[in-house]
């Protein structure tokens, strides 16, 4: 049993999803109680989300669910930056994950955990000439202050202890698997880049390993 309290679900209401580019898919948001950080995390079920398999014979097992663990990025979620690649990742996660069949967590942790107004504070340091890491060492903050428990605990809330996860990010899929989580496969994310945000994705190749194609990411 894991180490960590259980959450339980407390309401589920159906939302439909449009995007600007005209895509629309109906959701199905999740809100939880007892979640350890406090924080209000939203799990989005997309497609047809696989169950656990039956021990039933006659019933086929459901494929793994597909999971993407989002951290919310108000200015390019929302806003559209071009700063990073996140409005992107999560445009294409929603298609994909309703595609398949799983879940979109959509997670509170601006800035990688440090908040709105540090990462606005960490941006002035980039344009100084500081990459995204070494901009939150200066302001005293860590490089990534991300803990996923309460990613667990909804998981766990809505019955899935086996996933696949949609990300490039190595620490998502180690810190579920020390949480008890299993993760079969890790698929990548596309590549979204512009003019703004080369230098953001290179420093999380060379810095945390995502995986990312580095000989693409060049500042031409």
């Amino acid at each position: 049993m894991p180490d960590y309290p259980a959450a339980t679900q407390r309401s589920r209401v159906r939302v439909p999803l449009r995007f600007n580019d005209g895509y629309s898919v109906d959701a199905e948001l999740v809100t939880f109680h007892g979640l350890t950080d406090g924080q209000e995390h939203v799990a989005m079920i997309l497609g047809n989300l696989p169950t656990t398999p039956s021990t039933t014979p006659s019933v086929t097992p459901s494929a793994t669910p597909l999971v993407r663990l989002h951290s919310e990025c108000l200015t390019g979620d929302v806003f559209g930056s071009s700063r990073c690649d996140c409005g992107p990742q999560l445009r294409e996660a929603v298609e994909q994950i309703a595609t398949r069949g799983g879940v979109l967590l959509y997670l509170r942790q601006e800035g990688r955990g440090i908040g709105l107004y540090n990462k606005l504070d960490a941006y002035a340091l980039q344009d100084e000439g500081l990459d995204t890491y070494a901009a939150n060492t200066a302001l005293g903050l860590p490089e990534d202050a991300r803990d996923y428990t309460a990613a667990a605990q909804m998981l766990r809330a809505l019955g899935i202890t086996e996933l696949d996860l949609l990300s490039n990010n190595p620490d998502k899929a180690d810190q579920l698997r020390d949480l008890g989580i299993t993760v079969g496969h890790r698929v990548p994310t596309g590549v979204f880049t512009t003019a703004h945000n080369v230098r953001y994705l290179r420093a999380k190749v060379l810095q945390t390993q995502h995986t990312l194609p580095l000989a693409k990411l060049t500042a031409g």
